[in-house]
């Protein structure tokens, strides 16, 4: 493994997450909002790595979400039938809720940060 990916994972403390690569929530809100009869967290955030040729799973949330670029090789992200690449110059994408999502990377590494809103919960995460 590269050595930078593997002392972000040390340093944030990262575990595997289900949909490949590794994971830490960073963020979950106090503040509640209703969904419909749902109770949940405002927003939450996470940091997410890939790291060796490692692929985001086909997956959907029931939120929003927001995906941003902090260090390392482009991210190449599908949002259903699109694509776009995250990098230094195109830091941010958005994937609204219920939509497929896919990622991938072409180098060594790469750091982003997923933000929810309303706030991430597995029971809302949905995988092929």
């Amino acid at each position: 493994m590269n050595a930078r990916a593997a002392e972000l994972i040390a340093t944030f403390a990262l575990e595997p997450h289900p949909e490949g690569g590794w994971y830490r929530q960073v963020f979950k809100s106090n503040q509640r909002v209703q969904r419909g009869s749902e109770d949940r967290s405002a927003i939450t955030a996470i940091y997410f790595l890939l790291a060796d040729g490692q692929k985001s799973a086909w997956h959907r949330v029931r939120s929003d979400e927001i995906w941003i670029h902090l260090e390392g090789s482009p991210l190449t992200l599908h949002i259903g039938d699109e694509t776009q690449v995250l990098d230094a110059s195109s830091r941010i994408a958005a994937v609204a809720a219920g939509v497929w999502q896919a990622a991938e990377i072409a180098g060594d590494y790469t750091l982003v940060s997923c933000v929810v809103g309303p706030g991430f919960e597995f029971a809302d995460f949905e995988m092929r």
